[in-house]
Order: structure tokens, then C-alpha cells, then sequence
């Protein structure tokens, strides 16, 4: 059975940092097609933030671009998402979602608050 278990969110203040986590069982994330991370504000969709995808170099979405950093940790079978200057409007559930053999799996999210 396949599990994604994000975590590392919390409140920040307006500029701060914050790396989320999202850590995996049941899939090996040196073998997955792609893993991304999104994010779901109040009240809006889910909206893409960035990606991982095997044997490409990262992608992000334009919004984070040259603030977010998305990596993993094969070792630990972790997914990270580092998270630099962050604005009000980073304010979101983040979730994972991992590509394996055409299956998407989805973690249950972690909240983050950006407030002064």
C-alpha cells in the first residue's frame, strides 16, 4: 500500500522559510515517473508548484520560480520542497503527488501560514 506523509509546515512570518517533507512508503521514489508538489489555497483548486521528474532537471511553477527548491533523497525515500521567501500568498495545503507506472498517489497535505 502505498503512503505519502507530508510534513514540515507550520506559521512563518512574510519572508521566511519552511521545507515541507513528504515521505514514502510502499513506492520507491528513484523508480517513480515524476513527483510533484501542490498546493491548495482557501477557497481556490489545486495548483501546481513543482516537480521532479526522472532523468529531467526540476520544474517549477512561475510563481516560485528562484524561491522554492524541490529535491529527493533516495536514501530516505523523501521528497522535499524548500521554500525561501515566502509571501502571504503562499498560504496552502501542500501536498505531494507521486507518478509510478501511471498511478498517482496523493498525500493528505500539510498547512502552511504565512502571517506577520
Amino acid at each position: 500500500q502505498v503512503q505519502l506523509v507530508e510534513s514540515g509546515g507550520g506559521l512563518v512570518h512574510p519572508g521566511g522559510s519552511l521545507t515541507l517533507s513528504c515521505a514514502a512508503s510502499g513506492v520507491i521514489l528513484s523508480s517513480a515517473s515524476q513527483m510533484d508538489w501542490y498546493r491548495r489555497a482557501p477557497g481556490r483548486d489545486v495548483t501546481f508548484v513543482a516537480r521532479l521528474a526522472r532523468n529531467l532537471g526540476p520544474y517549477y511553477a512561475n510563481s516560485v520560480k528562484g524561491r522554492f527548491t524541490v529535491t529527493a533523497d533516495n536514501a530516505k525515500n523523501t521528497l522535499y520542497l524548500q521554500m525561501n521567501g515566502l509571501l502571504p500568498e503562499a498560504k496552502a495545503l501542500y501536498l505531494c503527488k507521486v507518478d509510478q507506472g501511471g498511478t498517482d498517489y496523493w498525500g493528505k497535505g500539510t498547512q502552511v501560514t504565512v502571517s506577520s
